[in-house]
């Protein structure tokens, strides 16, 4: 494994590795994604034996071009215009029809394909240097914390990967919306880092279809996801008395609210700012996970905005422990 900054020659070094074959983590606006030549299957199966990902799991294309999006997928809903001049280049999936150049493997055998362009110029640059789309999922180990940071990478992954390319911190910090077009109906699939509210403002009311599925049509639809290895629990799901002799880690979203010092505790804005408490969310839980602590307590924050995408990522991890 090669950990190497995010230059131009070291891009170009990644995209010889993703032609060749490699799997490449790389930085975008989300978070560092485990990168393969998306249209090679032989490539793509090393993303999910390196995640010990399942193989019912789609994965997400990334494009640099709108151009590449007409060779691997059909445009056949007109919202799906509007959401591209919208909120591409950004944290913005689309699920639609596949054309036949793109490996089940990508798809899970579906006949959809779930495609992004990340802003980011790191994601970008090498995604056009590489001359194909790139199948990235978050690059760690299935269900556990998402990366925001290269080290967060070399933590779970670490020689399961050629070249790690290290573009700093990411700024939205949870996963990519991922919305299913399908004739004239807009359903979510994940809420992420683009809000509902400003998706329904170019395109109306769209349905929420986030609860789990057995046969998912895009990252994110597992019962449990994103977790951190020990135990994550909501305070309004607990009796805090019954944690009294344990080390207990507490993550707020402003401020605590409690009269306790716990043995661990963040704070995701003490602004009440929803996109650096997403930026912070992933970040704060690594650094609890490495804290040596029986549990991580959270308090729920309101679901609007990115709050959705938020108490999303905590539900699921929470859900790994019920």
């Amino acid at each position: 494994m090669k950990l190497l900054k995010a230059t131009q020659n070291n891009i170009a070094q990644a995209a010889e590795v993703l032609r060749s074959g490699g799997l490449v983590a790389f930085p975008t606006e989300t978070v560092y994604g485990l990168g393969a030549d998306g249209l090679n299957p032989i490539a793509v199966a090393k993303i999910f034996e390196a995640k010990q990902r399942p193989s019912f799991n789609p994965l997400i294309l990334h494009i640099s071009s709108k151009d590449q999006l007409q060779t691997i997928a059909k445009i056949n809903n007109r919202a799906i215009v509007k959401l591209i001049e919208k909120f591409w280049p950004g944290p913005l999936t689309l699920v639609l029809p596949k054309l036949e150049i793109v490996p089940d493997i990508v798809t899970a055998g579906n006949s959809t394909v779930a495609v992004r362009m990340p802003d980011h110029p790191v994601a970008l640059e090498l995604i056009e240097q590489a001359g194909k789309p790139i199948a990235a999922p978050s690059a760690n180990s299935f269900s556990q914390l998402s990366p925001t940071c290269a080290e967060h990478v070399v933590k779970q992954l670490n020689n399961k990967v050629d070249i790690i390319l290290d573009g700093g911190s990411c700024a939205v910090g949870v996963e990519s919306t991922i919305l299913y077009l399908k004739e004239n109906k807009v359903s979510v699939l994940r809420h992420g880092g683009t809000a509902i509210e400003d998706i329904e403002k170019i395109i109306g009311k769209v349905s929420i279809e986030t609860g789990p599925s057995d046969s998912p049509l895009a990252p994110g639809q597992l019962y449990f996801h994103y977790a951190p290895k020990i135990p994550l629990r909501f305070f309004n799901d607990v009796n805090i008395m019954d944690y009294e002799f344990k080390k207990v880690g507490a993550l707020f979203f402003d401020r605590n609210r409690y009269n306790i010092e716990f043995s661990g505790e963040r704070i995701l804005s003490p602004k009440g700012n929803l996109r650096e408490a997403a930026a912070n969310l992933f970040s704060f839980l690594h650094e609890l996970e490495n804290e040596n602590l029986d549990v991580i307590l959270v308090d729920p924050i309101e679901e609007i905005g990115l709050g959705k995408a938020i108490m999303d990522r905590l539900r699921k991890a929470a859900n790994k422990f019920s």
